[in-house]
């Protein structure tokens, strides 16, 4: 599979590069960042791997430019790499008519509805076809990986792990969308790519997925701020979360509430460095 280099910029030491490809699981161009540190640039040392699912109208960019993960990627020897939010550059009728549905908001699911099911296939993109096209271009560590996501990304960064078992060695979330069957944003984008049948969205509502859990012990690190909006606005809904894995012994929670953090990038750029440090120690372990 082939891969065209966008650009690529010196960062602490490390690589900042962007790609583009043809997925041929979403049939469509995508674009994504891959930060390499400085140990995959110079040495070509196989490094642990971690994906970083963006939100609701965000692109590759805003990770890359507003998070400043690269510091601490590059002193815990770790590759980084964020994916689009959505298939890009088809022709779907009312795909850009809102910033919750459609372009910038794929939900990291595989659409099962027409049109959407020809595109909208993000869970398989990132879980399957970016993996493999990452661990044959990159001096990528065998059997260490991770994935951390923001509030809609936060959704598909638990969803990936609890539907694969043992295939992320850590997980965890910035302000996750944690039970998107039963806050507006989580049943539009339900609704429109899995269709009105609400016992098929439990299997892509990370609250569910805990409830039922029984595989594998896993542990997810839960990260918000006390002065989100959309927190009070009930489309978060951690406490779900928090209480389904309360009752079930095969689910850990670490859960950090940020007082008078919102939702921003600001919020993230305060917290980053703490989670790459905690996934960086399950990656090494």
């Amino acid at each position: 599979m082939q891969l065209e280099l966008v650009s690529t910029t010196k960062c602490f030491e490390g690589e900042q590069r962007v790609y583009k490809h043809h997925s041929k699981v979403l049939d469509c161009d995508m674009t994504f960042g891959v930060f390499l540190p400085t140990a995959a640039v110079e040495d070509k040392t196989e490094c642990p791997v971690l994906y970083f699912l963006s939100g609701l109208t965000c692109t590759h960019e805003n990770f890359v430019q507003k998070s400043g993960f690269q510091q601490t990627a590059t002193k815990h020897g770790v590759i980084v790499v964020n994916p689009d939010t959505s298939p890009r550059g088809v022709e779907l009728p009312g795909q850009d008519d809102a910033y919750d549905f459609g372009s910038g908001a794929g939900f990291y699911v595989d659409a099962t509805e027409k049109p959407w099911s020809k595109h909208y296939k993000m869970y398989s993109y990132v879980t399957q076809e970016l993996p493999e096209l990452i661990n044959a271009n990159f001096p990528t560590l065998p059997g260490k990986r991770g994935i951390f996501g923001h509030s809609m990304g936060g959704h598909g960064a638990l969803i990936c792990a609890l539907k694969n078992p043992g295939l992320y060695q850590s997980v965890s979330a910035f302000a996750p969308i944690a039970n998107p069957s039963e806050c507006p944003w989580g049943q539009k984008a339900f609704a429109g790519y899995l269709g009105t049948n609400k016992a098929d969205w439990q299997l892509w509502d990370a609250t569910s997925l805990v409830s039922k859990y029984a595989s594998t012990p896993q542990e997810l690190f839960i990260d918000q701020g006390s002065a989100d909006n959309f927190l009070t606005g009930k489309q978060l809904l951690p406490e779900n979360l928090l209480a389904a894995a309360a009752g079930n012994d095969h689910i850990q929670t670490i859960f950090k509430q940020r007082e008078g953090y919102d939702h921003s990038y600001f919020y993230i750029a305060t917290f980053v460095a703490e989670h790459i440090e905690y996934h960086a120690k399950l990656l090494k372990a």
